[in-house]
């Protein structure tokens, strides 16, 4: 029986992910002590292929099977697997990539029967040719590439955790033959696989199917990106921990399912430099009601959102601001909007009070479609006292800057102002190409965060926050049906609504009419790594909301499983309905509820 500190690392295991030197660090006493790692690994590996051979009904007997073998341990952890599965009877060849193998794992390949082909003329690889030109080279590579497309199975064995920066040379080459070329040689298609959003990302049924050994090559391992030309796995098999190409979007989609095998790291005092946020942790930003609760000391939510051009926007906000678990929501809007808000939302508020967290600027013109929009004026004078110089700056409640009001953003700000661009919004905010920020999502709602001091929320299927300092927060709870007009707006709004329950203990419980609830600042600054986690939190509980609404099993991201535990695997198959954002809102209460049950 698990005891709650085995309940607790699990928890770890499953949501955070460790950068490749401190998984080094962890490995390193384990290997002092003579723990085989790598043949845990390859024992693991095996196990996945067969299975996912088995889920495809292929016997191992008459399967095929192409390892991709590099010269590191990832390579030797690929020849011990491959050499597992040769033994059991399948027919195994392995496509040496560099120009050496792991010797005991080249050896114990070869004693179960494996073939070798060596792509690089330099190579040096007992019993295996080397010296060809390079004509010979060109035709072994087209012979790896149709020996591997005729496989039903191809273990990724290239490059593991060892790599800096793109994928070069013979991987380069045999990565953009079988798996996908650099985003920037695609004709602007952008980087992920060209595939359904699947629920359980199941395989297609297309083969040869591709099982990654730790992590796809070609990913960013430590940022998640996909700079180069990489693999895009069916399933990964990753050793130790997770590293953050497995939770870190776009590298995340090219994962696939992901299996854990688990080593026994000691985990005690190791940061992860990446956390996926789960019902547990959302479920902490919600305040629970308190029998002396009235409606101030539940949170109140001060909207500068919608315009007389896009009046919508205000209604969605206003009703997913709602029904967040607040006491109040206020809207400052023009008339038009005024009228939509209060026919939405009779409960809401109209123009100056008390709040506890703003939110402004979904569904304002930006930048050249402004014109003389008097909301902007508005946000423009509002973010004024966020300025990171400004006198009262610190104790300014939070307030979400969405959409239009992006570009009025001071120079600097304080952490309790938490900016959701989404990828062309970013790109635009840093003066980038979209596609930049499409492949590399993590450093650059790193750079906007140093830049502006501000939280950062980039939207996406697995939606990325970055806080002040070093760690990162990623919630994927969402059904790719999302994708939806007014899904941003109804997100802005619920997260405006759970940064408003930060603050309420410091609230005035007894406050009763309106001109004793000033519109002053709030009396105590924020902790910058409180508001990332109630910011992860909002995303996480939206996305669950858009599943609830549209019955969908299907996520943006999904925990590993834990090797060993695969009779509890769950197969997935209801990919649910198409939504609108007012779907999502219907569905909120549900999703808070699911999440403080």
């Amino acid at each position: 029986m698990d005891t709650p500190n085995d309940e607790e690392r699990r928890e770890v295991l499953l949501h955070s992910a460790f950068t490749a030197a401190d998984v080094r660090a962890m490995e390193r006493p384990l290997l002092d002590d003579g723990v085989p790692l790598m043949r845990m690994a390859a024992n693991a590996a095996a196990h996945t292929a067969a299975r996912m051979l088995d889920d495809e009904g292929v016997d191992i007997e008459d399967a095929v099977v192409t390892l991709l073998a590099g010269g590191g341990d990832n390579g030797g952890d690929g020849l011990f697997a491959a050499a597992l599965l040769a033994e059991e009877g399948a027919q195994v060849n392995a496509v040496a990539v560099g120009r050496s193998l792991h010797d005991e794992g080249f050896a114990a390949f070869v004693r179960a029967g494996g073939k070798v082909l060596v792509l690089d003329p330099d190579a040096e690889i007992p019993g295996c040719a080397s010296g060809f030109s390079a004509g010979e080279a060109g035709e072994r590579l087209q012979a790896a590439v149709r020996v591997a497309r005729r496989s039903h199975l191809v273990i990724d064995a290239m490059t593991g955790i060892g790599l800096n920066g793109p994928l070069r040379g013979v991987p380069a080459a045999v990565a953009a033959a079988l798996g996908l070329p650099a985003a920037d040689a695609r004709g602007g298609d952008g980087p992920l696989p060209d595939r359904p959003a699947l629920p359980g990302r199941e395989s297609d049924g297309e083969l040869p199917m591709v099982l990654a050994m730790d992590t796809p090559s070609g990913v960013g391992v430590d940022d998640g990106s996909l700079t180069g030309a990489y693999i895009p796995a069916d399933e990964t098999v990753t050793f130790g921990a997770m590293k953050p190409c497995a939770i870190l979007p776009p590298a995340t989609f090219a994962c696939g399912r992901i299996t854990l095998a688990d080593f026994g790291f000691d985990l005690d005092g190791a940061t992860p430099l990446v956390e996926a946020t789960d019902r547990e942790s959302a479920s902490e930003a919600v305040r629970l009601p308190r029998v002396g609760d009235a409606k101030y000391s539940r949170g109140v939510v001060g909207l500068v959102t919608g315009s007389s051009r896009y009046p919508g926007a205000a209604v969605l906000t206003a009703r997913a601001a709602a029904r967040t678990n607040v006491g109040m929501v206020r809207y400052l809007g023009p008339e038009r909007a005024q009228d939509m808000v209060l026919a939405a939302l009779p409960e809401a508020v109209l123009g100056k009070g008390h709040v506890q967290s703003w939110v402004v600027g979904s569904g304002v013109p930006a930048g050249d479609d402004a014109g003389d929009d008097v909301q902007r004026a508005t946000i423009a004078a509002l973010l004024g006292h966020y300025a990171a110089d400004a006198q009262d700056a610190s104790s300014m409640p939070p307030i979400v800057v969405d959409a239009g009001a992006l570009d009025l953003l001071p120079e600097r700000v304080v952490p309790q102002v938490v900016i959701t661009p989404h990828a062309g919004e970013l790109a635009r905010l840093l003066g980038v190409a979209a596609a930049q920020v499409e492949v590399e999502p993590l450093r650059c709602a790193r750079q906007a965060q140093d830049r502006t001091g501000a939280t950062v929320l980039l939207k996406g299927a697995a939606t990325i926050v970055v806080g002040e300092g070093a760690r990162v927060l990623v919630a994927g709870a969402a059904p790719a049906w999302l994708g939806t007009a007014g899904a941003g707006d109804v997100l802005a709004g619920m997260t405006g609504a759970l940064l408003a329950q930060m603050d309420t203990d410091a609230a005035v419980d007894d406050v009763d009419d309106e001109e004793r609830a000033g519109d002053g600042p709030s009396p105590a600054p924020y902790d910058p790594w409180t508001v990332a986690r109630t910011a992860s939190a909002a995303a996480y509980l939206h996305g669950s909301a858009a599943a609830i609404a549209s019955e969908s099993e299907q996520c943006g991201w999904e925990p590993p499983e834990l090797f060993g535990m695969n009779a509890s695997r769950q197969r997935f198959d209801t990919l649910g309905h198409p939504i609108v954002a007012s779907d999502v809102i219907a569905a909120i209460p549900d999703s808070l509820a699911d999440a403080i049950a």
